[in-house]
């Protein structure tokens, strides 16, 4: 695990934390912008537990495949979170 945060590097996480909050606005101007602290704050945890979530369940060609497939699938991970949280809070 360390190994792969060590991959990561600094400027992975920036990345994913910049996914999350993209996706966490997103989310609130599709939904007229109501709860944007709690779309943000999704959205920045999501991206940045999902990849080390999937390395946990034993997915570890994730970081093989390179920076762009560990931001593409954070991306969609959190979109997919969100979805959920909107369904499930409102």
């Amino acid at each position: 695990m360390e190994a792969f945060i060590e991959a990561l590097g600094w400027i992975t996480l920036v990345l994913l934390v910049v996914v999350g909050l993209m996706a966490g606005w997103g989310a609130s101007a599709v939904t007229g912008g109501r709860h944007l602290p709690r779309n943000l704050l999704v959205g920045v945890v999501t991206a940045l537990a999902l990849p080390l979530l999937l390395v946990v369940a034993g997915i570890g060609a994730l970081a093989a495949s390179g920076l762009l497939m560990v931001l593409v699938v954070a991306a969609i991970g959190t979109v997919i979170v969100l979805v959920l949280v909107e369904l499930l809070f409102d």
